[in-house]
Order: structure tokens, then sequence, then C-alpha cells
């Protein structure tokens, strides 16, 4: 029998009693036992008591969906929308997310009309699974049953075309929002900072406060992400200013966002100091200044680092800090120690690699020259190798000089134009190895078929942050009006300081 903290009072109703075990439950089995009562009470017939067991069976600590969706379909009445909607959400938060739609596919048959509730954890469980087409499908329902212009529903609309990567679909759903809440402005935010769509999430941040909504953790959160993406220093030196002076609590979340930020950004010294201070630090915090470290050639800090966070902080380092380590290795020529890592993160902590660590270590050998052992560690690979991983020994190749090498060059080179033949750049780091080895006449033929075929390299892009703005560059093209005037304060420039030698 259920055993309770205090006797219940005899003033209460069998339901009442009911309703207050199902408070104090603590277990499956007392689930069972207190769903026993309801039957021999007669309460299985009441939709509320039906409503709170499906609650405590799908959404508690003890929740088993298996359960709950017996006590629905079982039931001798048509359970009301709120049964439905509780084991829908539920569902969108498991493993099984798409059971939510069968599930909604079953309300539908049953005759039972979806309300407001219904949807946000459906366009979820689409998010979740990235199932455009029943998402859209639930998006024409939403149409017909008026529920458009709810806020919440919105929202999570908004968040399901946008973790489809479907931004445009995501800001047509947003600017025809009638109603509109600080999480509608994240959500079109989110959409934007995931798809790299980044200049548009920072104008969003802006608009969001010139239509009067203050922007909260989350937003900021996003801004730090976004510059941190573009490099774009000063206005993340604004954002953590905003944050000091709108006295926000310096969460683990936004700290990890703000050394993320400096990190990527260049600013070693200030992700440093935010680092220090954070008084509590995740695996993600580590892993962001590891990594930070690792990319901008502080090899031996990084690895420091990471020891230390092995050391003397219960944190298990996760795919991104073996990312940040192996990352050192290259940088630091740790051939050695970078198979150790790799062997490490597997064995030890159970983190089974992924392309991105297998392409870091091929990085490690070819920048240590090793170019057969690198060709050789691609082959014996668990997974097929992507592109990716082809033209990063193609560059070290050329770096290198694989003439030495028995031919590695030549197999890459054939390796890489199979999988992606029509693609500029990878022709052009072949004519570069043909002209490095002196075949002219090779290099000129992959540089005639480029331009017979139409085919061009993506232009090479700088970034310069000046006066709070971002301006981009790219080769080969004048891109400023003031291209001559920029030229002349160049000429004048480079007169001065001749001067000055003199």
């Amino acid at each position: 029998m259920v055993r309770l903290p205090l006797p219940l009072p005899f003033s209460l109703s069998i339901k009442q009693q009911c309703l207050t075990l199902l408070s104090l439950c603590s277990s499956i089995t007392h689930l069972h036992q207190i769903q026993a009562q309801t039957h021999l009470n007669g309460l299985f017939q009441d939709p509320y008591v039906i409503s709170q067991l499906i609650y405590f069976s799908s959404l508690s600590s003890f929740a088993d969906l298996t359960h709950a969706k017996t006590i629905l379909f079982h039931s001798p009445i048509t359970p009301a929308p709120i049964s439905w909607n509780i084991l829908i959400r539920a569902y969108s938060t498991s493993d099984s997310p798409l059971q939510s739609i069968w599930l909604f596919r079953t309300l539908r048959e049953s005759g039972v009309n979806p309300n407001e509730l219904t949807y946000p954890f459906l366009f979820k469980s689409c998010a979740m699974a990235s199932t455009l087409s029943e998402g859209k499908q639930l998006h024409a329902d939403v149409i017909k049953f008026g529920l458009d212009s709810d806020v919440y529903v919105g929202n999570n609309m908004v968040n399901f075309y946008g973790s489809c990567k479907k931004v445009k679909d995501a800001r047509k759903v947003f600017e025809e929002m009638p109603n509109r809440t600080v999480v509608s402005w994240n959500s079109i935010m989110t959409a934007c900072v995931d798809n790299h769509w980044l200049g548009d999430g920072i104008r969003y941040f802006f608009r969001m406060q010139g239509c009067g909504f203050e922007p909260d953790h989350t937003s900021m959160v996003l801004m730090l992400s976004a510059c941190a993406e573009l490099g774009y220093l000063s206005l993340g030196r604004w954002v953590h200013s905003q944050l000091v002076l709108k006295g926000m609590v310096l969460s683990c979340q936004l700290g990890t966002a703000l050394v993320d930020m400096y990190a990527k950004s260049g600013n070693l010294g200030c992700a440093r100091l935010v680092f220090e201070r954070m008084q509590d630090r995740n695996v993600w915090t580590w892993s962001a200044m590891i990594l930070g470290l690792a990319q901008h050639g502080f090899a031996e800090e990084a690895l420091a680092l990471f020891a230390e966070m092995c050391d003397n902080h219960s944190i298990r380092p996760n795919y991104v800090t073996y990312l940040g380590v192996l990352c050192a290795c290259s940088h630091a020529g740790m051939v050695n120690e970078g198979y150790k890592f790799l062997h490490e993160m597997e064995c030890v902590h159970g983190i089974k690699p992924m392309m991105v660590h297998f392409g870091a270590m091929v990085d490690v050998l070819g920048r240590a020259g090793l170019l057969t052992e690198a060709y050789d560690f691609i082959q014996r690979m668990p997974i097929e190798p992507d592109p990716i991983m082809w033209r990063t020994l193609l560059s070290a190749c050329n770096v290198h000089d694989a003439r030495d090498h028995t031919g590695i060059g030549d197999k890459v080179r054939k390796k890489l134009l199979q999988l992606e033949p029509r693609r500029g750049g990878n022709l052009v780091i072949v004519a570069n190895m043909y002209a490095e080895s002196g075949m002219w006449e090779k290099a000129a033929k992959v540089r005639r078929d480029m331009r017979d075929g139409g085919m061009k390299k993506m232009a090479g892009e700088s970034c310069v942050d000046l006066g709070g703005s971002m301006f981009k560059f790219y080769a080969g093209y004048d891109s400023s009006q003031d291209l001559m005037h920029v030229y002349h304060l160049l000429d004048g420039l480079n007169m001065h300081l001749k001067m000055v030698n003199s």
C-alpha cells in the first residue's frame, strides 16, 4: 500500500484523496496502486482524474510513457484535449519525438479538436527530428484552426523553421506575428545565428530594443555568439559593457559565451580574465578557453589548462575539449601526444571520435610532414573520410612537397577530385601543386579547364573592425567607392613614414 507522511483528513472526498495521493506519489508502483483505487471507486470516468494519472505517468521523475499511453487509449470515456496534450508534450522531449506526431494523428482521428497548447510541442518534436514536411503540414493545420495568432504557437513555429535551416520561412512567420514577446525575438535571433545569418541576427537584436523589448540573458548569449563567429570584437565588448551596466548576473552560460567571444576574436587576455573570474564553470567554459588558446598557437598553455581541468576539477572532457587538445598538438608538432589523446578520448572517457577529430589528427600528421602516415591513417579510419579531410592532406602535400613521398599528393588529388570534381578551390590547390613541382603545362591545363568549365574559386575574404563597424574586403573586388581615396591615403602615409625614417 501507499505510505503517506501524514494521514489524510476524513473530510476529503474520495476524489480529493486520490488526487492528494497522486501529488505525494514517488514511484511507478505507488502510481499503479492509486490507479487501482480510482477503478475501485468509479473515478476512472472522471476526465480530470485521467489527465492527472497521465500527467504523473508521463512527466514525473518516474515517468513510463508506455503506461501513460495505455491509460489514454483504454479510458472508458473520450479523454479531454489536456490528456492528449500532456502525452504529446512528454514525447516531444523523449528519445522518440516523432511518437507525438503519431499521437496527434490519432487524436484527430478520434474526433478531438487540438487547441493552442497542442501545437507548440508538436513543432518542438519536428524541430528535434528535423522533419520539415510534417512541420509544414502542422503549420497549415494551425492556420486552419485559426491558432496562428497565438504567440506561443508562433514562437515554436519560428524555432521549428530555424532548426530545419529554413531561415526565410522563420522570418516570414516572425514578421506576420501580431504579438511578440522577448522569447519571439530570441527565437528569430536563434534561427539566424544557428544558421550563420549573423548580420541578420545582430540586426534583430537592435530592432528588438527599438521596439521597446529589454534583452535578457538569452539575447545577450546569442549576440555574443554572433560576435564570436564574426570576430566582431568591438561589438562583443559593447555587449559586455551592457551586461555590466544592466547588472546582469554572470551566469555560467553567459560567462562561457564571453570567454568564447574574446577567444575567437583573438583577445585571449580578456578571455582568460573572464574565465578566471567566473565562479561557476562547466565543461563548455573550459573547452572554449582551451580551444581558443590552441587555435591562436598557445599550445603549451592549452594543454596545461587541459591538465588542470582533469587533475583539479570534477569535470569530464567532452568532444570540444578534445578538439582543442588535438588542435594544440597540431600547432606544437606533438604527433605522439596527438595519438595518445585520440586513443584516450575513446578508451578512457568513452567519447567516440567524430570526423572533426580524425581531421585534426590528419592535420597533426600533415603539419609534421608525415604525409604517408597521414594517408595510411585516413585509409584505416572507421568512417568514410569527407572532402575536407582530403583537402587538409592535399594542402599539407603542397607545403611539404609530395614528390619525395611516393606520390601521396597524386593519390590524394585523385580522391579529392572524385568527391568534388567541380569545386574551384580544389582545382586551385591542384594547379598550385603542379606549379610548385615545375609541371607548368599541367598547371596551365587545370586553370584552362576551370575557365572553360565556368568554375571559380570563392574569393578570399578579410574583415576589418574599424570604429565599431565591420568592413569586408574580397580579393580582386573593388568593394569601396572611395577606393582611390584609400590609395591616396596609403600613399601619403607611406611618404610620411619614409620622411620620418630618413
